[in-house]
C-alpha cells in the first residue's frame, strides 16, 4: 500500500492512500474560502491514470463552505468524466448537494431535505371506477413520500441529538437557556392561572355533587390525585403547545423564507444542531419544571375552595391530601412531561423546516404544527393512561 500526503492547510489536509485501483481519500480540518487555493492546488495534484475507484470520507471534516463543496464537486465530476467511480463511505455532505442541486437548475427546497417533487399532471380518464383508482394511488404515493420523509426527519433529529451528547460544545448551552427562559420562565403567569382556575373548577363541581352523599372530605382526593396524575402535566402541555410549538414552528418557517437556513448550510453549520437540538432540550428542561409549579399552583386552588367553600380547616386539607396520594402518583405526572415536551418541540420544529414559498405557507404549517403537537400530547397521555393502568400504578 502506498501512503501519500497532501498537506492544504495546518487546519486541514486531505489524505490520500492507495490500495490496487481503489484510491482512499479522506478530507479533514477546516475546507473554507480562505484555504481554496490550496485545495485547489491539493486535488488537482491527485494521480487519476491507475484508479478504478475513489472513496471519499469526510467523517473527520471540521467545516466545509460553498467554496469547498463547488471544487469537490468539480473533482468528482473530473474523476467521473474519467471514467472513475466515486462513492462516499456514508452521507455525503449536505453543502455538496446544495451546490449540485444548483447547478442541475433543480430546486434545493424540495430536493435538499428530501421535500416530495411535486407529480406530474395526469390526464383525466373518462372512466370513474378508473379515476377514483388514480386519485387513491396518487395519494397513496403521496402519504408514502411523506411518511418515509417525517421518518427521515425523525432519524436525522435523533442522529443530531446523538452527536450533541458526545460534545458539550455541540450542545450550545447558552441557545438552550435563552429557550428554557423563553418556554419556560415566560410561561409561569398562564400556566399557574390555568392550573388554579381549573382546580378550583374541579373542586366546585366535585363538591356540588359529594356534598349530597355527605362525603365532601373526597373532594380533596378528587384534586390531589386529578391534578397530580393528569390535569398539571396535560393542561400545562397543551398551553406549552399552543404558546411554543408554534413559536418554533414561526421562528424556523420565518428563517426559511428568508434563506437563514440555506445560509448556514452554505457557511458548514448544521442547522439541526443550532436551531433544533437547543430548543428541543430546552423544552424538555422548561416543561418538567412548569409541571411542578401546576400541581402547586393545583393543590393551592384546591385547598382556597376546600377553606371559603367547605369549610374545611387547611390542616384537615393537607392531611387529607398526604392520605390521598400514593409514592408514585407525584411522580406519573411529572414523568409524562420530558416525553410531551419532546413532541411539541419537534413538531413545532418539522414544521417549521417544511415551509417554502410564502407566508401563506407560513401560517398553514404553524397552525398545523399546533394541532399535531396538542393531538400527540394527548394520544400521549392515552397510551400513559394504559401503561400505567396495565402497570397497577
Amino acid at each position: 500500500m502506498e501512503h501519500d500526503l497532501h498537506p492544504v492547510d495546518g487546519n486541514g489536509m486531505l489524505e490520500v492512500q492507495r490500495s490496487d485501483q481503489v484510491l482512499q481519500l479522506a478530507l479533514t480540518g477546516e475546507w473554507r474560502t480562505l484555504r481554496f487555493g490550496e485545495i485547489d492546488a491539493a486535488l488537482a495534484a491527485l494521480d487519476l491514470t491507475s484508479a478504478r475507484r475513489i472513496e471519499i470520507s469526510t467523517t473527520r471534516l471540521q467545516a466545509l463552505d460553498l467554496s469547498g463543496a463547488w471544487r469537490l464537486s468539480e473533482f468528482i465530476k473530473q474523476a467521473q468524466a474519467a471514467g472513475v467511480e466515486v462513492a462516499f463511505k456514508g452521507t455525503p455532505p449536505d453543502q455538496l448537494r446544495l451546490v449540485d442541486q444548483t447547478l442541475q437548475g433543480e430546486s434545493p427546497e424540495c430536493t435538499q431535505h428530501n421535500l416530495p417533487i411535486p407529480l406530474s399532471p395526469i390526464a383525466e380518464l373518462e372512466q370513474p371506477a378508473i379515476r377514483s383508482l388514480t386519485f387513491l394511488g396518487r395519494h397513496a404515493v403521496l402519504f408514502a413520500r411523506d411518511l418515509l420523509r417525517d421518518l427521515a426527519s425523525l432519524g436525522r433529529m435523533s442522529l443530531t441529538a446523538a452527536r450533541g451528547v458526545t460534545s458539550f460544545r455541540r450542545l450550545r448551552p447558552i441557545s438552550i437557556a435563552r429557550h428554557v427562559y423563553e418556554t419556560g420562565i415566560t410561561a409561569i403567569p398562564i400556566v399557574a392561572l390555568i392550573a388554579f382556575l381549573i382546580s378550583v373548577i374541579v373542586a366546585y363541581m366535585s363538591a356540588q355533587q359529594l356534598r349530597n352523599f355527605g362525603a365532601v372530605v373526597f373532594v380533596v382526593d378528587l384534586v390531589t390525585i386529578g391534578v397530580l396524575r393528569e390535569l398539571g402535566v396535560l393542561l400545562t402541555s397543551i398551553i406549552v403547545a399552543g404558546r411554543s410549538g408554534s413559536a418554533f414552528a414561526a421562528e424556523i418557517g420565518s428563517m426559511k423564507l428568508n434563506e437563514e437556513v440555506d445560509a448556514l448550510y452554505a457557511t458548514g453549520v448544521d442547522p439541526f444542531e443550532a436551531l433544533v437540538l437547543p430548543r428541543v432540550l430546552g423544552l424538555v428542561i422548561a416543561l418538567p419544571l412548569l409541571t411542578i409549579l401546576a400541581d402547586i399552583i393545583g393543590l393551592t386552588g384546591g385547598a382556597l375552595l376546600c377553606r371559603f367553600l367547605l369549610d374545611m380547616p387547611l390542616t384537615q386539607y393537607v392531611t387529607r391530601v398526604q392520605e390521598s396520594i400514593q409514592p408514585t402518583t407525584f411522580w406519573v405526572g411529572v414523568i409524562k412531561a420530558p416525553v410531551f415536551a419532546v413532541l411539541i418541540a419537534m413538531a413545532g420544529c418539522y414544521r417549521g423546516m417544511q415551509v417554502r414559498d410564502s407566508s401563506r405557507e407560513l401560517g398553514r404549517l404553524t397552525t398545523l404544527a399546533v394541532v399535531q403537537a396538542i393531538f400527540l400530547v394527548i394520544f400521549a397521555d392515552a397510551l400513559f393512561a394504559v401503561l400505567f393502568l396495565e402497570m397497577n400504578i
